[in-house]
């Protein structure tokens, strides 16, 4: 008997702290929005932070809420951005995939250096001394910390200089927040050509840091038939609103630092 009544107690006290364990979960559960909860079922689900959200999760909830503009995710295709506007009720925007460039073509053979560093793998802790050990002040230090904090692998640091895979790339622009010189842009996925080159020296001094460096002769500006390259604070840059990709502006660059898409 004494066995049975402990059993029974013990059965009683567990009945009593499931129930009030229910009742507590009831009352201070938190009620998901159910837009939300729809516009996260189109999200592709990456958890990058491109959109400068923790997730996807709060993502959606910024969305639902209408603190977050529904084509702030650039890993979205056109279908995601037809949904999450469904549920909003807004009008579906056009869905434009963006990859990640590394406006550098420094590698070790043509960009020189200044002293042998022998410390930590790690662009930013490399830059602190003394800018790095390039000579140019603008240049991929090449010790992958784009690459540590790219979620999709699709970064690697080739001869010298962090080079991405347009395949596995999605656009979530962590690589371009984590590059302490500021080297990598989101540019359209389909855009032909891009400036691998980021120098804000005159000519001359580009030349003495790097064999193929910018020298802002503006023969790119110049030969454009749609002015989509420009050339300001001695830095060449795209609008690929306006470019067409003829490539005229790198069969005239004379440094042959415009580079395509295909021969990247």
């Amino acid at each position: 008997m004494e066995i049975f009544w402990a059993v029974l107690w013990f059965a009683v006290i567990g009945i009593v702290l499931a129930l009030m364990l229910a009742f507590a979960a009831k009352k201070m559960s938190v009620k998901k929005d159910p837009k939300a909860e729809k516009i996260r079922e189109a999200l592709p689900g990456a958890n990058c932070g491109g959109c400068g959200y923790a997730g996807c999760d709060a993502y959606a909830e910024a969305v639902a809420k209408g603190e977050a503009a529904i084509g702030a995710c650039k890993s979205c295709d056109q279908a995601a951005l037809d949904a999450i506007s469904a549920v909003m009720g807004a009008a579906s925007q056009k869905a434009v995939r963006y990859r990640a460039q590394v406006m550098c073509c420094g590698t070790v053979d043509v960009a020189k250096k200044k002293y042998v560093y022998e410390g930590a793998m790690d662009c930013i802790a490399a830059a602190k001394l003394g800018g790095g050990n390039k000579t140019c002040p603008n240049g991929c230090l090449g010790f992958g910390t784009c690459v540590a904090h790219c979620s999709q692998n699709a970064i690697e640091v080739v001869n010298g200089v962090a080079r991405v895979n347009y395949e596995l790339c999605i656009g979530c622009g962590k690589c371009a927040t984590a590059c302490p010189k500021n080297l990598i842009k989101l540019i359209p996925y389909d855009a032909k050509y891009w400036v691998g080159c980021r120098s804000v020296d005159k000519g001359a001094v580009t030349k003495s840091y790097c064999g193929v460096g910018c020298i802002s002769c503006r023969l790119c500006e110049k030969n454009c038939p749609e002015g989509a390259i420009t050339v300001n604070d001695l830095v060449a840059s795209i609008d690929y609103d306006k470019c067409i990709g003829c490539g005229l502006c790198a069969s005239k660059c004379p440094r042959g630092i415009i580079k395509s898409f295909e021969n990247y």
